[in-house]
């Protein structure tokens, strides 16, 4: 994947623009993928007559899922070789999943003519490491929570210290935390059907860091946690209770802990690539012009999500299980109950599910809903757009209940409403909205 270009920008994006958020995202809630990338009808069309639109997969169809694979890394304004990654990313079969659509040998011809040599080895590699070993137990399980949360402090400082000051140490913990578990010139990791080493450069490894982030955010729901028994939170695959039906209750799952430890890891890594970078430039005589080094894979760039405060934030298992249970008591008293003698109660629950768990978008939606209910149209319209803006970072639900385009659409008409300071009093009126502008 070697380049002439100098390595890419490491600093995480800042687009808090809702009108920018939203033109990104409209191609994708329109169906017009011609607009995003001119190949991805093409490419969508080739998925889907090897069959990934007949295959089951959690949530959804197989199709589905490698779609919202690439939208949530495009939105989260990963490189084009990435964001192809995702909508191809199980096309060999890999080490979570048996869908091979394409075999693995012959079948890579095909794949290769249609996204090009670079993006099909990262495509390939994806699906021969075996990737249990790398994120999870190379990576995640050796960290906890707090630790997590203390080197991301002190990493934003070492950061600081490199950028203004060129000082560099390398005794601090998290940088030598960081530098053993994904040294700089890589880690070897099994291949999931040989055994053999197969060597990952570091940001390769960020990479798949990042995109199980988003595999996780799309696909995992409440049947999970009862097929894994994933009482605690912190979905480390132990259990098995195989009896599980799906497609379960349809509570949101609890898979956000590990996801924000997952984006805490990232930026640790994106920070000592940037303090590696910064090092290298200087040892240089800041020679900028030094072409990135291919054996490190220094032509790709490395973005950050926009999600958990820009992967700064670590959610604990005990907030986002307590988070959930209210969430869904109030989605479930009104259910259950409606009328506005129970709002004040889902009131104080979503309220609740808001504090400790500031990260997801639905319950922020529906609390913008219950304001307009009660004519309350500041309130409603600050939740509506939090709410959306939550859901346009993510590029995927929490609440799969609706799909993410549903949720977004149900925000923007609340959102508008609640500008006009209107919202109707009759359940035909609900029935008619509809209209976006």
């Amino acid at each position: 994947m070697a380049s002439t270009a100098p390595p890419q920008s490491l600093s995480p994006p800042n687009n808090t623009d809702l009108q920018a958020l939203l033109h990104a995202a409209r191609p994708f809630l329109r169906g017009e993928l011609e607009v995003v990338d001119p190949r991805l009808p093409s490419l969508v069309a080739t998925l889907r007559s090897a069959g990934a639109g007949e295959c089951w997969h959690k949530n959804g169809r197989f199709l589905d899922h490698l779609l919202a694979m690439y939208r949530i890394l495009r939105l989260w304004g990963a490189p084009d070789a990435v964001s192809l990654c995702g909508l191809y990313h199980s096309a060999y079969s890999n080490s979570y999943v048996d869908l091979a659509i394409f075999e693995p040998n012959a079948g890579r011809d095909v794949v290769r003519s249609h996204v090009g040599n670079a993006t099909e080895r990262l495509i390939h590699l994806f699906c021969t490491v075996h990737r249990p070993t790398l994120i999870l137990d190379d990576l995640l399980f050796r960290y906890d929570d707090s630790e997590l949360i203390e080197h991301l402090k002190l990493s934003e400082t070492s950061l600081r210290n490199a950028k203004e000051k060129g000082v560099f140490r390398g005794d601090e913990a998290w940088r030598q935390k960081v530098q053993s578990l994904l040294p700089a010139e890589g880690i070897r990791v099994k291949h999931v059907d040989t055994g053999e080493d197969v060597l990952v450069s570091r940001r390769v490894g960020a990479v798949f860091l990042m995109m199980t982030m988003a595999d996780f955010s799309d696909q995992f729901f409440g049947f999970q946690d009862m097929l894994l028994e994933n009482s605690d939170g912190r979905l480390e695959f132990t259990g098995n209770n195989f009896w599980a039906l799906w497609p379960g209750d349809g509570k949101p799952g609890l898979w956000m802990n590990s996801v924000s430890r997952m984006g805490a890891i990232y930026m640790l890594v994106v920070r000592e690539e940037e303090i590696f970078t910064l090092e290298k430039r200087k040892s240089q005589g800041n020679a900028d012009s030094e072409p990135p080094s291919a054996e490190r894979d220094e032509d790709i760039e490395l973005v950050v999500p926009p999600v958990f405060e820009s992967c700064t934030r670590v959610l604990s298992a005990r907030d986002q299980i307590e988070a959930r249970d209210k969430y869904w008591e109030a989605v479930s008293d009104m259910s259950k109950f409606g009328g506005a003698e129970h709002y004040d109660a889902v009131e104080r629950s979503l309220r609740e599910t808001v504090e400790k768990n500031p990260f997801v978008g639905e319950p922020r939606v529906v609390l913008g809903q219950l304001y307009l209910g009660k004519g309350r149209y500041e309130e409603a319209e600050r939740e509506a757009e939090a709410g959306l803006r939550l859901l346009l970072g993510w590029g995927s639900s929490w609440d799969k209940r609706m799909p993410w385009e549903v949720w977004v659409s149900w925000a923007r008409v609340l959102f508008m409403k609640a500008r006009e300071k209107s919202w109707p009093n009759t359940s035909f009126g609900i029935l008619a909205l509809g209209l976006v502008g």
